[in-house]
């Protein structure tokens, strides 16, 4: 599963990645020095480095990080929290560009987390992160269930006892019902995430909303479908919010 997932980010990063990037900050990206926070397998490291690009991962989960150095040993890759301002010993701070693919939803202190990715950040740095929003049809992850659970939309805004109650029932496995829960507490709306980026000194470049992600494309080889930014609506239908900021001070 690792070496699959693995795949999966460096094909990604090939066909959607770095052409994002080159088109929206600079066609030739081989000078950015490029740190990815949440790296997993690091397949996204991976393609960086056969580009001769300068790249550094940062992973919160050890046994990740012990894969993707099986997996390739070169890589650059530390594990830390990057919620935790001691983390950051050791990173430098002359970033150009920061990724952060669907972990800020997971992450409890989300104003220290964008203070210190604003710090390791140069002077008009980017940001890119992409998250689902909180009241997205499966921002709760429940589709790693294995029962009629994981389909079934908006499972995360279910209070936590009846969801309980249907887990033990139908046999979902705990942590999938668990994590479905926490994420549901947890999660960030796109709202909430406009507020946090204006209070911790970004501005945005540019923001999608998407039916279908454009990882869909990668895993399971649907086209993505992109969906207007109405309040409420956007909330409740986007599957992936993308953004792409800048560091103003």
């Amino acid at each position: 599963m690792a070496e699959k997932h693995f795949e999966e980010q460096r094909k990604h990063t090939i066909n959607y990645l770095l052409p994002y990037f080159k088109e929206n900050i600079a066609e030739d990206i081989q000078s950015f020095r490029i740190l990815e926070v949440g790296c997993a397998e690091s397949g996204f490291l991976d393609v960086l480095r056969e580009q001769s690009i300068s790249a550094v991962g940062l992973e919160i989960e050890a046994s990740r990080v012990e894969i993707a150095k099986k997996i390739n040993p070169k890589l650059k890759i530390r594990v830390g929290d990057i919620s935790n301002a001691k983390t950051l010993d050791g990173l430098g701070i002359d970033f150009d560009l920061i990724v952060m693919r669907d972990v800020i939803e997971h992450v409890p202190e989300r104003d220290s987390t964008l203070q210190n990715l604003n710090s390791l950040l140069n002077p008009g740095g980017y940001l890119y992160i992409t998250f689902p929003p909180r009241f997205s049809p499966f921002a709760g992850h429940q589709q790693h269930g294995r029962t009629i659970l994981g389909k079934t939309p908006y499972l995360q805004l279910i209070p936590a006892p009846i969801l309980r109650f249907f887990g033990k029932l139908l046999n979902e496995k705990k942590q999938v019902i668990e994590t479905t829960i926490m994420n549901g507490k947890i999660g960030l709306s796109i709202r909430q995430f406009k507020a946090l980026y204006k209070k911790n000194s970004f501005r945005m470049i540019r923001k999608e909303l998407f039916l279908i992600r454009p990882a869909f494309q990668t895993r399971y080889g649907m086209k993505p479908r992109r969906i207007p930014d109405i309040p409420l609506l956007s909330e409740l239908l986007s599957m992936g919010c993308e953004s792409l900021l800048q560091k103003t001070e």
